[in-house]
């Protein structure tokens, strides 16, 4: 089973804290890897387009961010980078995609 992941959070999707799921916008599930790979290369597309900032770690974790877009975080007195995070998951685990 693939899953494909688009989180937005004050963190890189790569960190996966322990309550990153909280922050998945849209989780889409599929048996075939050709659809989830088609769904994130759209995605990657769109969000290229939109944000200043990319970056990937680990062959499979996309980030992308601009910096007009923080929030406050009273707790830490300070502005947070809110980051939007694409990757794909097999069975659980990452799979490693890069998208040109």
């Amino acid at each position: 089973m693939y899953e494909f992941i688009y989180m937005k959070a004050e963190f890189e999707p790569w960190w996966m804290f322990e309550d990153w799921e909280d922050t998945i916008i849209i989780r889409e599930t599929s048996m075939n890897f050709n659809e989830v790979q088609e769904q994130l290369r759209e995605f990657v597309l769109k969000l290229r387009e939109k944000h200043e900032f990319e970056a990937v770690k680990k062959e499979c974790f996309y980030a992308f961010w601009s910096s007009n877009e923080q929030v406050f975080c009273e707790a830490c007195d300070d502005d947070l980078q809110t980051y939007h995070g694409l990757f794909i998951l097999k069975d659980g685990q990452p799979v490693n995609l890069i998208i040109m």
